[in-house]
């Protein structure tokens, strides 16, 4: 056998083992991080830090993104919601009844991304409720922030585990 042979012996082109995959997840969660409600967690901080232009310039931006945001989810949520319903069910019951690896691997990138827009939404509506100036905004910032990056540590871990279970339990190696 020659060395790509070799390589591509070892390096399987599959979800779990592959490189690809575990370069889209990290990059996933990090832009997912970064980004809260649209706008880039270093301008809050900038916001917070210096005020004037820059704080008045997040307002406006998470103002007009919680209300986009709420204006979609308020004229077509519902069909919304049953259509991920109806795809996070079709993905699961292939991955994990009908064992397409694919599928895991979908399901447990597109899942908790599924927690993180209920949160985004419950966030805008903070927003939109009171919370839209000042501290009381920056608090709820930072706050989706922590449960975004919490929810993002456990879907790691646990896509980490599920895939380490699955390479070793289909004997790749």
């Amino acid at each position: 056998m020659g060395w790509y042979g070799t390589v591509f012996e070892v390096i399987d082109m599959r979800s779990f083992s592959n490189l690809w995959f575990w370069i889209v997840l990290a990059v996933l969660w990090s832009s997912v991080s970064h980004w809260v409600l649209g706008v880039p967690f270093d301008m809050v901080a900038r916001a917070r830090r210096d005020g004037g232009q820059a704080e008045q310039d997040l307002e406006d931006l998470v103002r007009i993104n919680s209300n986009r945001l709420l204006f979609i989810v308020d004229e077509s949520g519902l069909f919304l919601s049953g259509l991920v319903a109806a795809f996070l069910t079709c993905v699961c019951l292939l991955g994990f009844v009908y064992n397409v690896e694919t599928a895991q691997a979908l399901f447990l990138l597109t899942f908790p991304m599924t927690l993180v827009a209920l949160l985004t939404v419950y966030t805008s509506r903070c927003v939109q409720a009171g919370e839209n100036a000042g501290e009381p905004l920056w608090r709820r910032l930072r706050n989706h922030r922590l449960a975004t990056q919490v929810i993002g540590m456990i879907s790691i871990f646990v896509t980490a585990l599920w895939g380490m279970f699955y390479n070793l339990s289909t004997g790749i190696l």
